[in-house]
C-alpha cells in the first residue's frame, strides 16, 4: 500500500466541490423539504425594553393555513441556559427591539408571512437605553473579554513612563456596530422523529451546536443529529447557536411537524449577532527616536441585558511592539440592544485600528518613516507574556511589502500630491492574528479496492476545508488526491472544533494526520491486506493539543494602501491594497490567496462603508438590508494583491500552518485610514471614513 509521499500539501489543487456549487447540486440548509413541511415565520418585539401583555394567537390561527401561533403564553418548555438569548418565547420580557416574541407556523412561506403581520401585540413599553458612551455610569470591568483572556494587562508604572515621555500621542477612535451579512443567511429546518431531533442547519460548527441544542430540550447529545454539508459564509455569526434555530426547533416540536425557518436579511440585524461598537483611548510615548517606552490602550464596549459578550479588543496590544510599561484595558456596559458576538477578528480588526492608527501617528510626530518605526519597535519575545514567538517575521512582512508597494519612493508629506482632480496617498499597517488550535476527532477508512474516505464533522464555509483536509489526507496516507474522499458537515462524523478564530486548518488537519497514520500502522501491522469490509482507524488529538509546549504563537502581516480623495466632493477611493503575510506553511496557494484577499476587502469595507446606526429614540439600528448597509463591489476595489512569506514552525501542528481566515481583515482599515491622513492631512479617527468628515 505505500506509494512514494508526494507533496500536495502546498499544491493549488483545485476546489474538490467546486463542480456541485456550479451546478448547484451542493445542497444549503434551506434546500431540504422533509415530508409534511411547514414554514415559521417570527414576529419580532416593537419596543426596546418593556413586557408582552397579550398577543391575539387565537385569531390568527383561525386564518387559512396557518397551523399554529406560539409566544410564551403556549411555547413548549426549554431547560435553562447560561445564555439568556436562548430561552426564546420562555419570558414575557422584551430586551431588545428585533427580539423573537412569537412565531407563526403555516402550510405555505406566503401564509406564515402574512399571518405574523397580522398577529397583534400588546406591550407595555419602558424607556430604554441604547447609546454607548465611555462615561457611562453601569460601565463595569468583566472577569475576562472573548476566548478567555483577562480583562485588563498592566506592567511598570504607565502613568509615571506618560508623565515623563518625550514624545506622546493620545487620541480617542471610534468603529461601529457592523453586521456580518454572510451571502447565505441563516436557516434552520428541524424535524422531530420520536425523542430525536434533526436540524439542516447553517452553522460554522456541528458539533458546537448538536452540544447546546440538546440540553435546551432535555436530550443527551446523541438524540440530535445536525447536517450542514455547505454553508455559504459566516464571518463568526454561525459559529454558536442563536434564537434562530432555537425558534426552529421549538416550532417543530410545538406542531408535531418538520418546520423550515428561513432568516431574512432585515432580521439578521437583530437576531444573528453583529460587531460590538468600540471607543478606544491610545496612548503611545516615546523616545525621540521613535522608541516606545509605554503603551496604555482602553476599549469601552457594549453587551445586551440578556448575556454577556466582552470583545478581546486590547489584546492585540498585548503582543504587537516592545515597551517596558503598558496596560490594556476593557469596560462594558450592558444596554437595550441585541447581543454582540463574533465578527471576522473580533477584538483585533477594530483593535488594530485604533492601535496602528496611532502608530501612524507617533511616526508624524517623530519625523520617522511609518514601517522604520514598526521595525525599531519589535519584541524579542512576547511583550507581556514573556513566551518566546514559535515564529514571528513581522519586519519581513514590513520589508516585502514595501519592496512590492514602492515604498521607498513615498514622500512622507501630507496633502502634496494630486492625480487629477484627487489627492493620493498612501498608509501602512501591521497585521496579527492568533494561532489557535483545538481538539478534534478523524476517522480514516481504506477500502479493498485502494481508496480512502477521512470523516470528520469539520465545517467548510466556502473556505475550501474539504480541499485542504483532501491534500493533507493525500500527503498523510502518500496517495493522489483522487484516491481521498473527505465528509464534513454532519454530527454522525467524529466530532470537530468550529469553523472559528482562524483554527479550523490546524485542528482538523492534526485529526486527520494522527488518523491517517493510524491506519497506515494499522495496514503496516496486516502486511498491506485490506480485509473485505475494509479497515478504519480513529484519532483524538484532545491530550496532543493540551500537552503542546507554550510558546506565543501569531500570523503577522503588512498592509499597505494607497487612495484617492476628491478634492471636490472628499469622496475616498481605494485605489490599491497590498498584503504580506507569514502565516507558516500555505496549504493551498489558491484557497489562502481568496481568503487574504477577502479578509483585505472587508477591511477597506470597514474603513470606508460599513455602518450600523442605532435609532436612540425606537432602539433599533436604521439601516438592516444591503440597500442601506453598504459592502463594497469589485468596482470599489481594482487592485488587491496579496503574498505570503514561508515561514518553517516546528511549534505549531504536523501541518506547520497558521490560520489565514482573519488576518487578512485586520490592519487593513487602518492602511486606509493612514493613507487617507497622507493624501488629505486630516485624521478620521471613527470609521466609517465618510466624504462627509474630511470636507468637514
Amino acid at each position: 500500500m505505500k506509494t512514494e509521499a508526494r507533496p500536495y500539501v502546498g499544491a493549488a489543487l483545485e476546489r474538490v466541490e467546486g463542480v456541485e456549487k456550479v451546478t448547484g447540486l451542493a445542497r444549503y440548509a434551506y434546500e431540504n423539504f422533509p415530508d409534511d413541511l411547514a414554514y415559521a415565520v417570527p414576529v419580532q418585539a416593537t419596543v426596546a425594553r418593556g413586557t408582552v401583555l397579550a398577543a391575539d394567537v387565537d385569531a390568527v390561527v383561525r386564518l387559512p393555513g396557518v397551523i399554529a401561533a406560539i409566544w410564551h403564553g403556549n411555547a413548549p418548555r426549554l431547560a435553562p441556559a447560561d445564555n439568556a438569548e436562548l430561552a426564546v418565547l420562555q419570558s414575557d420580557r422584551v430586551a431588545y427591539r428585533g427580539q423573537y416574541v412569537a412565531v407563526v407556523v403555516a402550510e405555505t412561506l406566503q401564509c406564515a408571512q402574512e399571518a405574523a403581520r397580522l398577529l397583534r401585540i400588546d406591550y407595555d413599553a419602558e424607556p430604554h437605553d441604547v447609546e454607548l458612551r465611555a462615561d457611562h455610569p453601569e460601565m463595569y470591568r468583566p472577569d475576562r473579554v472573548n476566548a478567555g483572556y483577562p480583562a485588563d494587562t498592566e506592567l511598570g508604572d504607565p502613568d509615571a513612563a506618560l508623565a515623563a515621555a518625550p514624545v506622546l500621542v493620545d487620541a480617542t477612535y471610534r468603529t461601529p456596530a457592523e453586521h456580518n451579512n454572510p451571502m447565505e443567511p441563516h436557516a434552520t429546518v428541524a424535524v422531530w422523529s420520536g425523542d430525536g431531533l434533526t436540524l439542516h442547519d447553517s452553522t460554522q460548527g456541528v458539533s458546537a451546536l448538536r452540544e447546546t441544542i440538546a440540553p435546551l430540550f432535555g436530550m443527551p447529545p446523541d438524540n440530535v443529529r445536525v447536517i450542514s454539508p455547505h454553508v455559504g459564509g459566516g464571518f463568526g455569526s454561525k459559529g454558536a447557536a442563536l434564537p434562530p434555530v432555537v425558534l426552529a426547533a421549538l416550532a417543530a416540536k410545538h406542531t408535531g411537524r418538520p418546520v423550515k425557518l428561513a432568516v431574512t436579511r432585515q432580521q439578521m440585524f437583530a437576531v444573528t449577532g453583529y460587531r460590538t461598537p468600540t471607543i478606544q483611548r491610545v496612548r503611545l510615548g516615546a523616545d525621540t527616536d521613535g522608541r516606545l517606552t509605554v503603551i496604555v490602550h482602553e476599549a469601552f464596549e457594549q453587551s445586551s441585558r440578556l448575556r454577556e459578550f466582552a470583545e478581546q479588543t486590547t489584546t492585540p496590544t498585548r503582543v504587537m511592539y516592545a515597551a517596558p510599561d503598558r496596560r490594556t484595558a476593557h469596560r462594558l456596559v450592558r444596554l437595550d440592544v441585541p447581543t454582540p458576538a463574533w465578527m471576522r477578528a473580533p477584538g483585533e480588526a477594530p483593535g488594530m485600528f485604533a492601535l496602528e492608527s496611532a502608530m501612524d501617528e507617533l511616526a508624524v510626530a517623530c519625523g520617522i518613516d511609518p514601517v522604520e518605526l514598526r521595525i525599531r519597535n519589535e519584541p524579542a519575545a512576547e511583550p507581556e507574556s514573556g513566551l518566546p514567538f514559535s515564529s514571528r517575521d513581522l519586519v519581513g512582512c514590513l520589508r516585502e511589502g514595501a519592496r512590492r508597494f514602492g515604498w521607498a519612493d513615498r514622500d512622507p508629506t501630507p496633502a502634496a500630491r494630486t492625480r487629477g482632480r484627487m489627492l493620493v496617498g498612501t498608509g501602512v499597517a501591521a497585521s496579527m492574528y492568533p494561532v489557535y488550535r483545538r481538539p478534534s476527532r478523524a476517522s480514516a477508512r481504506c477500502e479493498p479496492d485502494g481508496r480512502f474516505s477521512v470523516r470528520i464533522a469539520a465545517a467548510d464555509i466556502g473556505t475550501g476545508a474539504r480541499t485542504i483536509l483532501t491534500q493533507v489526507a493525500a500527503d498523510a496516507l502518500r496517495v493522489t488526491p483522487d484516491r481521498v474522499r473527505v465528509e464534513v458537515g454532519d454530527t454522525a462524523l467524529p466530532a470537530a472544533s468550529l469553523a472559528g478564530g482562524s483554527a479550523g486548518t490546524a485542528s482538523w488537519g492534526t485529526a486527520v494526520v494522527r488518523a491517517c497514520e493510524a491506519l497506515l500502522e494499522e495496514l503496516d501491522l496486516r502486511g498491506g491486506d485490506v480485509p473485505a469490509e475494509g479497515l478504519e482507524a480513529t484519532a483524538d488529538t484532545a491530550e496532543e493539543v493540551g500537552e503542546q509546549p507554550e510558546y506565543a504563537r501569531h500570523a503577522f502581516g503588512a498592509q499597505f494602501a494607497e487612495v484617492g480623495v476628491d478634492l471636490d466632493t472628499g469622496e475616498t477611493r481605494v485605489l490599491r491594497l497590498l498584503g504580506v503575510f507569514a502565516a507558516g506553511r500555505i496549504v493551498n496557494p489558491v484557497t489562502a490567496r481568496s481568503q487574504f484577499v477577502g479578509g483585505m476587502t472587508m477591511g477597506m469595507s470597514m474603513a470606508l462603508l460599513e455602518e450600523s446606526v442605532m435609532d436612540r429614540e425606537f432602539g433599533d439600528y436604521l439601516n438592516h438590508d444591503l440597500a442601506q448597509y453598504h459592502v463594497p463591489t469589485a468596482m470599489d476595489l481594482p487592485d488587491v494583491q496579496a503574498y505570503w512569506i514561508e515561514e518553517d514552525d516546528p511549534h505549531l501542528n504536523p501541518l506547520g500552518a497558521k490560520g489565514i481566515g482573519e488576518i487578512g481583515i485586520v490592519g487593513t482599515a487602518a492602511a486606509v485610514a493612514n493613507a487617507v491622513h497622507h493624501a488629505t492631512g486630516v485624521r478620521v479617527r471613527d470609521l466609517p471614513i465618510r466624504l462627509d468628515k474630511l470636507v468637514r
